[in-house]
């Protein structure tokens, strides 16, 4: 079918078969377009789990399942003006959320300033803070029902402990409207277009699969600038 759309078009290439493809890709190396908005880059993180090829379902059914479903995590920095993908992380299920965001912040230019970095409760810990204050950037993290002070030995520290402050006086509520915490549903949302693509991806190999999801998150980002919906409040 390719071929004859090919000749259809006047061109004269040849076509690779799946086996060639499927070894292309695990050398693949994907640029994924985005666009850059005026001012400091506010970035909204979170993570989601996807699925990968296990046990068939008839095998399931006949055998029952063998160990545990097999599983990845995708982390995703989203810049809200844009609705662009900007830093993505592709690690095993076992890694944890807060390791990942000083990855996620190096992804940046050093010469685009970030204004804030908004994530849920998972990533308050002092390496969290600490690379949001390496990059001068201010932190919407709410702290956890049972967080106690901080010794403030540094800056990372002081930040932190304005919020848990600011939360205890104030109210959590009040204190997420008031930072527009809220705004975090938005790469939530984002997390449900690319899973759009497919609950699973489709590729064994983990080479594979970082290209799969690299690949996805292009595409979201093209959609992304082709036009994206303007919500009113009317009531």
């Amino acid at each position: 079918m390719v071929a004859s759309l090919l000749r259809m078009a006047g061109l004269d290439w040849p076509v690779p078969d799946y086996s060639t493809l499927c070894r292309r890709q695990k050398s693949l190396s994907v640029q994924i377009p985005y666009r850059r908005a005026e001012g400091p880059l506010n970035r909204l993180v979170d993570s989601t789990g996807i699925k990968f090829p296990g046990d068939g379902e008839w095998q399931a059914r006949k055998h029952g399942a063998q160990g545990r479903r097999q599983w990845r995590k995708i982390h995703q920095a989203m810049d809200p003006a844009t609705s662009d993908i900007r830093a993505v992380k592709f690690t095993p299920s076992r890694d944890g959320d807060s390791p990942v965001l000083p990855d996620l912040l190096d992804q940046i230019p050093d010469d685009e300033p970030i204004g804030t970095v908004t994530a849920d409760g998972a990533y308050d810990t002092r390496r969290c803070h600490a690379a949001i204050i390496e990059r001068q950037a201010t932190a919407i993290i709410p702290i956890r029902k049972n967080g106690r002070p901080w010794k403030e030995d540094g800056p990372p520290a002081e930040a932190r402990n304005d919020i848990l402050r600011a939360t205890r006086h104030f109210g959590r509520a009040f204190w997420k409207r008031w930072t527009g915490y809220h705004l975090r549903s938005r790469i939530e949302a984002k997390m449900r277009c690319l899973k759009a693509f497919g609950e699973r991806i489709a590729a064994r190999d983990p080479d594979r699969q970082i290209a799969e999801v690299h690949i996805r998150i292009a595409l979201m980002n093209r959609f992304s600038a082709l036009g994206t919906a303007e919500i009113v409040r009317v009531a």
